[in-house]
């Protein structure tokens, strides 16, 4: 049997760095740039940055440059495949 707790659940607000990273990885799903090529990633996330700065201005520079790392490592492949499977068959 489960035990019963004491006291409740405490609720945790995020943080604004928590909610610009969630909207970021948001509109990189919703605006298909994980299929865009790099120069276009490039622009899209210029753009993005721009946009994020502005929407949430409490946050820093150093914080806004650490949201543009996690996007674009987000958009990379975990595994990068030199031909497509089953070319070598």
């Amino acid at each position: 049997m489960a035990k019963k707790r004491s006291e409740p659940r405490r609720v945790s607000t995020p943080t604004q760095f928590e909610q610009a990273r969630d909207e970021l990885f948001s509109h990189i799903l919703r605006c298909g740039v994980l299929e865009a090529a790099p120069e276009h990633q490039k622009e899209w996330f210029d753009d993005t940055m721009l946009y994020l700065t502005d929407r949430y201005p409490e946050l820093r520079e150093p914080e806004i440059a650490e949201l543009r790392v996690l996007g674009e490592r987000y958009c990379r492949p975990v595994v990068a495949r030199a031909a497509p499977v089953g070319a070598g068959a």
